[in-house]
């Protein structure tokens, strides 16, 4: 219905200007769902979380369906409760949608951690870790459905990451047994496993890793999954500097296929505060990989484009954990980033955030400052981009926090104000000029990429499109891209 109406006040707005195109201007448009979903929190709610308790998020299109699993992470969890009204927690949560904005919430995948990996944790640790499921991923073979998952304890390299099959995205799901397994004598961490085929060799690799001793990448064995050589767990892809305050996890490898290049997204920071993705890009998927300044992952330089970090529109309270993200591609081409976003000031709510992806001049990814809510993709022309606007300037926070095993500690978990990303507003006249002279801007038509002159910076290519502003509840005109400092800049039209 929002479609229909929108699309029937640009036509009647046509005919009103004597059949030239009118000028574009932002359209009230209801959000699809509310921010805040503590209303809704309690264990017997669980149907209603589709866009709610998203942590780790890994989505790929399944048959006729987006389906998405995820660590079960849950606001308010009472195990108590959850068990008198028999509502299973730990197993991976399992959503399915068609449009990717209306998510149906199916359940869980296992009816169980597996015994396998609770043994190697509880074995290595004196019984402790093993309670939940942690960062899935799926990817299809053949006629089945694999599903890779980890299982842990906080604060130890303790970890396991397994395999499961199914000839259904919904399950059963059979286990089919380990692929790698860490301890705490080993470098590396077996967590948030990521899954990329070679495109020419048909190998798979798999990336994965954390805080622990950084990432890393291992072969597997196409036809069972598992590692090549048994107990093999890789080589170092990427790391940082200083893990007592860096934190460093969450790879996400993605290829594109226009590009030929391999994508890997990985996270910065406590993911309940200043948590922000990264990139960088390799023409092998088994690396090395650089980034935006043609520096080694593998290095202990921090690295970039930064594509998200903790932001805050006017209207709004802002969102944290921006970070832990999913890449993948729809049937019609389009690129999409799914990731946690916790909800300000407490930051313990955590909402489903589904960003449309873009590639710049240059081949480096880039996000939508606005959540995804359906909008119909249009073209723009240099009038329509005449008004107000906020922008962000997405920079990485400065402040220095004191983290154990990469995470804040206990009664840090609001947002201080420098590490904030607010917007400002910007002014676009007609005339090509930025708030009364201070600078200049201008539209690539065919294109649809704005220049900004700012007076002290240019900033080009930044990609035009068409979004939804959740701040204002309007369809507006959005703009994305990064600044030579490796940066996003995000931009949405309010008036």
């Amino acid at each position: 219905m929002k479609k229909l109406l929108y699309v029937a006040f640009c036509v009647v707005a046509t005919l009103l200007a004597g059949c030239k195109p009118a000028v574009f201007s932002p359209v009230a448009s209801p959000n699809p769902w509310a921010d805040d979903y503590s209303a809704v929190s309690s264990m017997e709610n669980y149907r209603l979380w589709g866009t709610y308790n998203v942590h780790d998020p890994s989505c790929r299109k399944l048959d006729d369906y987006y389906y998405m699993y995820s660590t079960d992470a849950i606001f308010r969890e009472n195990r108590e409760e959850a068990q008198e009204k028999g509502v299973p927690l730990g197993y991976i949560q399992v959503r399915r949608s068609q449009d990717l904005v209306h998510w149906d919430f199916r359940g869980w995948a296992f009816p169980e951690i597996p015994q396998e990996a609770v043994e190697w944790v509880h074995g290595c640790t004196g019984g402790e870790g093993a309670t939940n499921i942690w960062a899935p991923y799926i990817i299809s073979y053949g006629n089945f459905y694999r599903l890779y998952y980890c299982v842990s304890a906080f604060g130890r390299s303790t970890s396991y990451i397994g395999l499961a099959e199914s000839e259904s995205p919904e399950g059963p799901w059979n286990q089919v047994g380990c692929v790698v397994k860490t301890d705490d004598t080993t470098p590396m961490n077996a967590i948030d496993p990521s899954i990329v085929v070679d495109s020419v060799s048909g190998k798979w690799w798999m990336h994965y890793g954390s805080y622990f001793g950084g990432l890393y990448c291992v072969e597997l064995n196409p036809e069972t999954g598992l590692t090549v050589a048994e107990g093999d767990k890789g080589h170092l892809i990427a790391r940082r500097a200083n893990y007592k305050k860096d934190n460093l996890e969450a790879p996400e490898i993605f290829y594109h296929p226009m590009l030929r290049q391999y994508y890997l997204f990985t996270s910065y920071d406590p993911l309940m505060t200043t948590y922000n993705v990264r990139v960088g890009r390799s023409d092998k998927p088994e690396g090395p990989f650089t980034d935006f300044f043609g520096k080694a992952l593998a290095d202990t330089t921090n690295n970039f484009p930064i594509l998200t970090a903790p932001y805050r529109f006017t209207n709004h309270p802002g969102w944290a954990g921006t970070a832990h993200c999913g890449v993948f591609a729809t049937d019609d081409g389009r690129y999409f980033m799914v990731h946690q976003g916790r909800l300000s000031p407490q930051n313990l709510l955590m909402d489903l955030h589904l960003r449309q992806v873009f590639f710049t001049k240059d081949g480096w990814p880039v996000v939508s400052p606005e959540r995804y809510a359906g909008s119909e993709p249009r073209k723009f022309r240099t009038i329509d981009l005449v008004g107000e606007w906020e922008i962000i300037r997405v920079q990485e926070s400065l402040y220095e926090r004191s983290l154990e095993a990469g995470q804040i500690l206990w009664g840090e978990g609001e947002l201080k104000d420098e590490e904030w990303n607010v917007s400002r507003h910007l002014e676009l006249a007609k005339d090509g000029k930025l708030d009364e002279g201070k600078g200049t801007w201008e539209l690539q038509e065919a294109e649809q990429q704005l220049t900004l002159d700012l007076g002290t910076e240019v900033v080009k290519n930044l990609i035009v499109f068409a979004g939804h502003d959740w701040e204002n509840e309007t369809e507006t005109v959005l703009f994305t891209g990064i600044d030579g400092q490796g940066r996003s800049v995000w931009g949405k039209r309010i008036r």
